[in-house]
């Protein structure tokens, strides 16, 4: 968030930045989306929810389980929350208690690591990469739980910052083992809708207990509304509707109203998806040439994830460098990974394909 800020300051005044940093869609929400949000305005009947969300757009959401990944989900079992980042404030709190070890990959979302701390819970960092796999292994689970017993294990498939994804039978392994030793999973299933190569595959689909978060602010491009949802298992409704009910009373009701549109809005999605692709061949072809190796497969969500130790040490410098040199603002990676992340950096793709072409120019003329 520094360099973003530092990003718009320039931007401010006059400077013809390109931002790589943050992963939010260049688009607006889906036309029917903004639509159906106009209509409720205008309508005026706009305020507070079950805490759980208004049952048509949970409804919605079990339906596109059972449609995009043949999976059947009651929609008792869905909570709608404001972003995923409340998603995750609950469910933190439902299933874990000061002093409780709960594991994340690293490098991974920062957020994770900084509300457990916040919780009094602690953090087991599982590292990935170095020739070991770009995600979490059920092997890796193991070893970490078997050193002293964990609570919980997050995970995010495809990953932030590196659009790794766990592959099937690597999940199922990580349920099983996790089942086995009463380990509570969390699946943060944020980008799916944005995998390009192979189709998304939910948790749901090996391990009935997990808990699902998403939101509708990636594929669906609806960051700004702030509103996402959990699917839980049904011993974990109650408890997670009863704090909500006092932290959040409910998310906005009008997000609420226009993300039961989103999932029309496929058409219109796919072809913003399409330029993502389009996006992340560009990346693909240029960071290599350059030596920003990438340091992990660029398999979904809009990221690549890449290795700067050819030019810098200091990843937070080199991003500073970016900026007031070439007008490029991209992240680094001590946001991600606070033991290796000086020499990596997160390129986010969700802009224009003309920002990227330009994008690359730049860096290719600075390196």
């Amino acid at each position: 968030m520094d360099v973003l800020a530092e990003a718009n300051r320039r931007r401010a005044e006059g400077a013809p930045m390109i931002s790589m940093a943050v992963g939010q869609p260049a688009d607006p929400a889906p036309l029917r989306v903004r639509e159906a949000a106009q209509k409720a305005l205008v309508d005026g009947k706009i305020g507070y929810t079950d805490a759980l969300g208004l049952i048509g757009l949970r409804e919605a959401i079990a339906a596109h389980y059972a449609e995009h990944y043949g999976v059947e989900v009651s929609p008792q079992r869905i909570a709608v929350t404001t972003g995923s980042s409340a998603a995750f404030n609950l469910a933190f709190l439902t299933y874990f208690d000061p002093g409780d070890r709960v594991a994340i990959t690293r490098p991974g979302y920062p957020a994770y690591r900084n509300i457990l701390k916040a919780l009094g819970v602690e953090v087991v960092e599982i590292g990935t990469g170095e020739g070991i796999s770009p995600n979490l292994t059920a092997e890796s689970l193991i070893a970490a739980h078997e050193e002293k017993p964990l609570k919980g294990v997050l995970f995010a498939s495809p990953a932030n910052p590196t659009g790794a994804i766990i592959e099937d039978d690597e999940l199922k392994a990580i349920l099983e083992a996790a089942r086995e030793r009463n380990i509570r999973v969390i699946s943060d299933e944020i980008y799916h809708r944005l995998t390009y190569d192979r189709p998304d595959k939910t948790a749901l689909a090996f391990d009935n207990n997990v808990t699902v978060i998403n939101s509708f602010s990636k594929y669906y491009c609806m960051t700004g509304w702030r509103i996402g949802w959990m699917v839980l298992p049904e011993e974990a409704v109650r408890p997670n509707e009863r704090i909500a009910q006092s932290l959040y009373i409910s998310a906005p009701e009008l997000s609420q109203i226009a993300a039961i549109e989103a999932f029309k809005a496929s058409d219109e999605l796919d072809v913003i998806k399409q330029r993502y692709a389009l996006n992340r061949s560009i990346l693909g072809e240029h960071l290599p040439k350059m030596g920003l190796t990438l340091a992990a497969p660029m398999d979904g969500a809009f990221y690549a994830y890449c290795d700067v130790s050819r030019f810098t040490n200091d990843s937070m410098a080199f991003a500073r460098k970016m900026i007031a040199e070439i007008n490029v603002a991209a992240t680094p990676g001590l946001d991600f990974d606070p033991l290796e992340g000086n020499r990596t950096m997160r390129f986010s793709y969700a802009g224009t394909a003309d920002e990227m072409r330009e994008a690359m120019r730049r860096l290719e003329g600075w390196l």
